[in-house]
């Protein structure tokens, strides 16, 4: 799963600089890779503490907004290769929650 590099880039951020980026961020984002099984689904924490990112799944009293897009659409939107409106608009890309 490609995925999965984007997943450690943004845990290696939380650690570096977590309390900055839930200043910025202040929800519960849960990950969804359609087709990464268990290993597709990731936790990005920018609410609470100085933040946190994990593999895994929230529960859905905690998570603030669930975004599942397919692996291959995922790394192409966080290339520039694929518009996020264009994605959601689409059906490539689907939030849940607070947008």
């Amino acid at each position: 799963m490609k995925s999965q590099a984007l997943f450690d880039a943004m845990s290696a951020a939380v650690k570096a600089k977590g309390p900055e980026m839930v200043k910025l961020g202040g929800a519960v984002f849960q990950f969804v890779i359609s087709d990464g099984g268990d290993a597709g689904k990731f936790v990005l924490d920018l609410k609470n503490g100085s933040g946190s990112a994990k593999a895994g799944e929230e529960g859905s009293a905690r998570r603030d907004c669930t975004i599942t897009m397919a692996d291959a659409d995922f790394m192409a939107m966080a290339e520039g290769k694929l518009d996020g409106m264009q994605a959601f608009m689409g059906g490539k890309l689907k939030i849940k929650g607070n947008m």
